[in-house]
């Protein structure tokens, strides 16, 4: 259930719920659960301004990534832009437990990943 704010806009929620449904191409998980989602803002105009990060900084998917936040967020905000940053760097520490979940399902060993 899509939750307005006083005056009609969609909140921060809403995005971050929206962006479960924009997968990591590589890892088939979802964004949010991969925790590359550091934050969600609304302005006063009602545009979500994401401050995400990737995998690695070296990751060839920006591209697609953003096109699927896009195609996604469409109806949902009016406009979005992503800022990437690069710190604090992901690490596995960033994953939900529900991501962890689903890589391990597809036989991912977390555990066995370095810790930073």
């Amino acid at each position: 259930m899509k939750a307005i704010d006083d005056i009609g806009r969609a909140t921060a929620e809403d995005v971050k719920e929206a962006l479960h449904q924009v997968i990591d191409p590589e890892l088939g998980i979802d964004v949010v659960d991969l925790g590359l989602v550091y934050g969600i803002e609304i302005d006063e105009l009602g545009r979500a301004i994401l401050t995400m990060t990737l995998t690695t900084p070296a990751c060839p998917l920006t591209d697609l990534i953003e096109d699927e936040c896009a195609t996604t967020l469409a109806g949902l905000v009016e406009e979005f832009r992503i800022d990437w940053t690069w710190t604090p760097r992901w690490t596995v520490n960033n994953i939900t437990p529900e991501g962890r979940e689903q890589l391990a399902a597809i036989g991912f060993n977390l555990d066995a990943l370095p810790r930073y």
